[in-house]
């Protein structure tokens, strides 16, 4: 059943479709965390790739993406096969890498886990859905099981925790949620992979980074006054009145309404 939107609410769905389809471009790709995984073709390198990029957007997008690719180069621009087939010799490699409060402390255990994950897994999708993924229904469930699960390990640094956030402590998780955003979404303009199936685009929840939370504030499609998990969806219960089966489109609209047009 299709939802009727008022005056105002139908004012906002154009707004936001009109730039919908002007900043879902490839252009955005160069200039975005988002190019790090573009720069392969091998699924689980995309996703490695992809997951450290969304881990380490923390700042300016420029700085971003310069230390994502010394990371790939310390990966030898093959971070699957390094991660699954690397020697103890080879991890000095990554000594050094610091971006922000991230260090190779962090990195080296996020490389442990991954390698532990990938000798049983195809994909990087059953971190968040487990290998029953029917117990795991929700966008905040896989999220919690998937902090849970990373941190499983019995060689896990409690500060890398500060890293991957979760909604148990009530973030936002602007990271993680676009980095599920880039692996789910199915592009018609190729920004967005669509790499995994078991979650769907109806499934996601909107990244809300201060630009879309000033944008969507803006709009009045945002009432709560702090900017934390139920947050995150109460924005996206808001797109999902104008598009329920891909909501989180409309975070390239209020992400470019903030930075290229400064709404």
């Amino acid at each position: 059943m299709k939802t009727l939107l008022s005056p105002q609410l139908q004012n906002v769905k154009a707004l936001l479709d009109n730039r919908y389809l002007k900043f879902d471009d490839p252009a955005f790709i160069p200039n975005d965390p988002i190019c790090i995984p573009h720069g392969f073709t091998l699924k689980q390198d995309v996703e490695i790739s992809g997951f450290f990029a969304s881990i380490l957007a923390w700042g300016q997008r420029k700085t971003i993406i310069n230390k994502c690719r010394e990371l790939m180069q310390r990966f030898d621009n093959r971070p699957h096969d390094f991660i699954k087939n690397h020697r103890e010799s080879d991890l000095k490699n990554l000594l050094g890498f610091k971006h922000r409060t991230f260090n190779d402390t962090d990195l080296l255990y996020l490389v442990y886990f991954l390698q532990q994950h990938y000798q049983k897994n195809e994909s990087l999708e059953t971190a968040f859905t487990g290998l029953n993924p029917v117990k795991n229904l929700t966008q905040r469930e896989r999220l919690i099981h998937f902090y849970n699960y990373v941190f499983s390990l019995e060689e896990a640094p409690h500060r890398t925790r500060k890293h991957i956030s979760s909604p148990a402590k009530n973030s936002a998780c602007k990271r993680i949620n676009m980095y599920l955003r880039w692996m789910v979404r199915k592009d018609e303009k190729g920004v967005d992979f669509g790499l995994w199936q078991t979650m769907k685009p109806a499934d996601l929840i909107c990244p809300c980074d201060v630009h879309v939370d000033r944008v969507a504030r803006k709009l009045n499609l945002i009432q709560r006054k702090q900017t934390d998990w139920q947050t995150a969806e109460e924005l996206t219960v808001a797109l999902r009145l104008f598009d329920p089966e891909d909501p989180v489109k409309y975070d390239f609209a209020l992400f470019g309404l903030g930075i290229e047009e400064k709404f």
